[in-house]
């Protein structure tokens, strides 16, 4: 995907967030194009930012997620609007969960709109 095209950020979030309550394991159907341009869209943002980042308090502070898709959405649920919120992860943001594409997309999709 070129960086002409048009990222629908807010579609993919809401397609994302549409399992929310569900049973763990459904998943989320994302385009080829919609996951790299998401990956574009990112890299150019974390690229043009300072290698140290400054955050004002207050902050949450997550541990690895490590693909646990479900439990991601449990945790923003819990601790409420995205927007609202300055969260820090802390890696680990893939690898062991089945649904590791469908986390670091939410992820991802956040930091563009965020």
């Amino acid at each position: 995907m070129g960086d002409d095209i048009e990222l629908d950020v807010d579609g993919i979030i809401s397609r994302l967030l549409e399992v929310r309550g569900c049973r763990p394991g459904k998943t989320v159907a994302l385009m080829e194009s919609e996951v790299n341009g998401l990956c574009v869209a990112a890299r150019n943002i974390i690229a043009a930012q300072p290698m140290l980042l400054r955050i004002k308090a207050p902050v949450k502070i997550c541990g690895d997620v490590h693909g646990q898709y479900y439990d991601l959405l449990r945790l923003l649920d819990f601790v409420g609007a995205v927007a609202n919120n300055t969260f820090l992860f802390l890696g680990d943001y893939v690898d062991r969960g089945k649904q590791s594409l469908e986390t670091i997309c939410l992820l991802l999709a956040y930091k563009i709109k965020y």
